[in-house]
C-alpha cells in the first residue's frame, strides 16, 4: 500500500520530487526495469525514472532490507549498461524510524569493487522542505516535527487551498495513509476530509486492489482454483462489479456459476 502511494507521488508529480533530489525541477518519464536487463528484476519498492540526461532511481523502503546495497549497484550497472552517457542519481528513502544501522548504509562493497548511494531518513528532514509542494506534503508528517498533528493540520490547511478537487483528494488520500504508518487512524480522519479522500485516483486503486485480493481468495475456497484467463477477466472488473461480485459468490458452487455471471456483465 504505502509503495503504491509513494509511485502514485513520483509518477505524477515528478517535477516535485525532482526538485527535492536532484535539486532542478526535472520532467521525469518512467523507465521500465523490463528495459534494463533479460532478467527479471523485483520490482516492488522500485521508482526508475529518466530524462534525457539523467536518471533517478529511488527505492521507498518502511524497513531496512540487507539486500538493498547490492540492489542499488545491480541497477547502476543495468543502467549504464543500457544508457552510458546518462548520469545516475541512486536514493534510498527510509519512511518510519529505524534503529538498524541498515539505515545508514550507503555503500556496497565486494573485494575490490565500492558503489555508493544516497540514503535519506525522513524523520531526519526539515519539515519545511514538504509544505513548499503539493507532491512532497504527504511525506511532512514522515519528517522531522516535533508535533506530527499539528503538520498534519497544516498540511491539511494547504490542501484546502488548492482549487483543483482531483489534487486535492489525491494528495488527501496520499497524506493519510502514509501519516497512518506513525499516527492512528481516527487522529487522521479527525483532521483530514474523508470524502475527498474516497474520490482519489490512489484510494480508489488501493481499494480495489484489496477487494479483488479478498474476493480471489473466497473463490478459491468457494469453487476451487479460478483458472488464469477468469482471474484476468476478474481483474479488469471495475470497483462496483467487484463489490457485486463479492456478494454473488456466495451462491456459487462451482467455476461454471462463476463463468456464466461473467457473461451476464455489461461491457464498455
Amino acid at each position: 500500500m504505502f509503495d503504491n502511494v509513494c509511485k502514485f507521488l513520483a509518477e505524477n508529480f515528478s517535477a516535485d520530487i525532482s526538485t527535492w533530489l536532484l535539486g532542478e525541477s526535472i520532467e521525469l518519464t518512467e523507465l521500465s526495469p523490463s528495459e534494463l536487463s533479460l532478467e527479471p528484476i523485483r520490482a516492488d519498492a522500485l521508482i526508475l525514472q529518466q530524462s534525457e540526461q539523467v536518471v533517478l532511481h529511488i527505492e521507498f523502503q518502511t524497513e531496512p532490507r540487507p539486500d538493498i546495497p547490492f540492489r542499488m549497484a545491480d541497477y547502476r550497472l543495468r543502467v549504464y549498461r543500457r544508457f552510458p552517457q546518462k548520469r545516475m542519481q541512486q536514493v534510498v528513502i527510509y519512511l518510519q524510524p529505524s534503529r538498524s544501522q541498515r539505515v545508514q548504509q550507503n555503500v556496497f562493497v565486494l573485494e575490490r569493487t565500492r558503489h555508493e548511494f544516497d540514503v535519506i531518513r525522513l524523520w531526519e528532514q526539515p519539515t519545511e522542505i514538504f509544505l513548499q509542494s503539493p507532491g512532497l506534503m504527504p511525506f511532512a508528517v514522515l519528517s522531522q516535527t516535533s508535533d506530527r498533528l499539528e503538520t498534519l493540520q497544516q498540511v491539511a490547511q494547504a490542501i484546502s487551498q488548492f482549487s483543483d478537487l482531483r489534487l486535492q483528494s489525491n494528495i488527501t488520500a496520499s497524506t493519510a495513509i502514509l501519516a497512518g504508518l506513525l499516527l492512528e487512524k481516527a487522529l487522521i480522519h479527525r483532521i483530514l476530509r474523508r470524502d475527498l479522500m474516497q474520490e482519489s485516483i490512489i484510494y480508489q486503486d488501493i481499494l480495489q486492489t484489496g477487494e479483488l485480493s479478498l474476493i480471489l481468495r473466497q473463490l478459491n475456497r468457494r469453487v476451487g482454483t479460478v483458472p488464469q484467463e477468469v482471474q484476468l477477466q476478474i481483474q479488469a472488473l471495475p470497483l462496483v462489479q467487484l463489490e457485486a461480485l463479492g456478494e454473488a459468490l456466495l451462491d456459487f458452487s462451482s467455476i461454471s456459476d462463476l463463468i456464466h455471471w461473467l457473461q451476464q456483465q455489461p461491457t464498455d
